[in-house]
């Protein structure tokens, strides 16, 4: 606290801001981009390093599924060392009384970290850290990472692991079992009801409540069936797309939505009639595409043992009605005060005390895959802020159709809440011009894992479905043609 008091009065004396606001730049409105963005750079050589810094973050994403096979490769090749009486020593074995080495390779242990993608931005923003502590000192270091808005963050760790728990899963899995019904309980009608629903719950219980129970279930009732490498990624690039579009009928569910929707003064009304039955038509047609693409394989799954790589649901023993109440009731809490950290991490402590008083009838709340999510998303916002000297130009400077296309590529490579914060900052902004970046933002939602907030919640449930780690370039290429179904809904409607 010391430090950030410091840091603050720091800011004050010097009248230091940083990073640099974007309308303190001198600069002629009549120049081109490339112009803008070389006078930005020559005005705060700075920028160059944080860009820079943000671009080998992405590309370690790309990577990140090599250096998990690596890791794996050395902790074999260890094992096999182990096994054989020939590798380590004495002083590196755990025995556990048995005479068995129960011992990890320490370099294999520390390439499965470098592999996992929710902890690559976090890693990278600590090279940031580092590099503006050399730029500017430690405390505007200090000041700068205190002063990052963490609420989305936050809020995505305490929804994800309500959202996660039996009763909710169970609830929402009776109610897409009726639907999957329909088609007669199969793995297809599964992942019909599944890809077209769960999206739209998202428009109620926000996006990243939706991704998780969607992902989960989608683990118990299609993933465990062992799909085809193909099948697993056009599920989940369509998961992806149909999630990020899916939170457009309602003004407070999707981030990157609730960036826009207060300064713009966009409400329910608004996003229903220009966004959301656009979105509905959409989902229903890029689900049916790779539906009847992939028709022979999902026909042929209801012929398939499980895998039993499930999640655990506590038995089959029903949960009382009041018990999935009270956690409805903390979901709707939860979704009330997105806004507010302070009310609903203190409701998700009485949410904790609760799942303790009623343990027979949870299963044990698992924090790692939300806190991995969150530590994502954290570090994605230390990155994003200071990537606006650039972002904000290459947005003021299109035509609404171009900006479309440009958001939706810019989305791909930051997180979309990013994008449409960035672009409440831009002056004069057109209706026409609203519309196709928000739109663009979402459409483009799916195309990488850090497209959109919610993707790290899925990709941390689903991840063991894809054991060699997951291919960045596989899943831009599978969701490629729901971004395309998205992006014509959205200009053509």
């Amino acid at each position: 606290m010391l430090l950030i008091a410091a840091a603050a009065s720091h800011v004050a004396e010097t009248g230091d801001v940083f990073p640099r606001a974007l309308n303190s730049y001198a600069e002629n409105a009549a120049s081109g981009l490339w112009s803008t963005l070389a006078a930005r750079a020559q005005a705060e050589p700075f920028n160059l390093v944080a860009t820079g810094i943000f671009f080998l973050a992405i590309v370690h994403t790309f990577f990140a599924g090599k250096i998990r096979h690596w890791g794996h490769v050395i902790e074999e090749r260890h094992a096999a060392r182990l096994k054989s009486g020939t590798g380590g020593n004495d002083s590196d074995r755990d025995r556990n009384g048995d005479g068995v080495p129960d011992q990890v390779s320490f370099p294999g242990q520390v390439l499965h970290f470098f592999g996992e993608i929710e902890v690559v931005f976090g890693l990278w923003a600590l090279v940031l850290a580092v590099a503006i502590a050399a730029h500017a000192g430690a405390q505007t270091a200090i000041g700068y990472l205190s002063g990052v808005n963490y609420t989305e963050p936050l809020f995505v760790v305490v929804i994800m692991a309500m959202a996660a728990t039996r009763p909710v899963v169970r609830l929402a899995e009776a109610g897409l079992r009726r639907v999957a019904a329909l088609g007669g309980g199969t793995p297809f009608a599964w992942w019909v009801a599944l890809l077209v629903l769960a999206p739209v719950l998202g428009s109620f219980i926000t996006e990243p409540a939706a991704m998780t129970v969607g992902a989960l279930l989608l683990a118990r009732q299609f993933y465990a069936f062992n799909p085809s490498t193909r099948l697993r990624y056009a599920t989940l690039g369509l998961l992806f797309v149909n999630i990020s579009v899916g939170g457009t009928l309602t003004h407070f569910a999707a981030p990157p939505v609730l960036m826009v929707a207060g300064p713009w003064g966009w409400g329910f009304a608004h996003m229903l009639t220009n966004f959301g039955w656009k979105a509905l038509i959409g989902i229903v047609i890029a689900t049916a595409l790779y539906g009847f693409y992939f028709r022979k394989e999902l026909r042929s799954l209801a012929a398939q043992p499980r895998t039993g790589a499930t999640e655990a649901d506590g038995g089959d023993a029903p949960v009382p009605t009041w018990v999935v109440a009270v956690h409805l009731g903390f979901l709707a809490w939860t979704v009330w005060a997105a806004h507010y950290p302070v009310l609903f991490i203190g409701g998700f402590l009485f949410f904790v005390a609760f799942m303790q008083a009623t343990a027979h009838h949870q299963t044990k709340l698992d924090l790692r895959g939300p806190v991995l999510v969150g530590f994502f998303l954290a570090g994605l916002v230390i990155h994003g802020g200071l990537q606006g000297w650039w972002i904000a130009p290459v947005l003021s400077g299109l035509a609404p159709t171009a900006l479309f296309w440009g958001a939706t590529l810019l989305t791909a490579f930051n997180d979309n809440a990013a994008i449409t914060y960035l672009a409440t900052l831009v002056p004069g902004f057109s209706d026409a011009a609203k519309y196709a970046v928000v739109a663009g933002a979402v459409a483009g939602g799916g195309l990488t894992v850090i497209a959109n907030a919610p993707n790290p919640a899925g990709l941390s449930i689903l991840q063991r479905f894809f054991p060699e780690g997951l291919s960045p370039v596989k899943l831009a290429i599978a969701a490629l043609l729901p971004t395309l179904v998205m992006a014509g809904c959205f200009l053509l409607l």
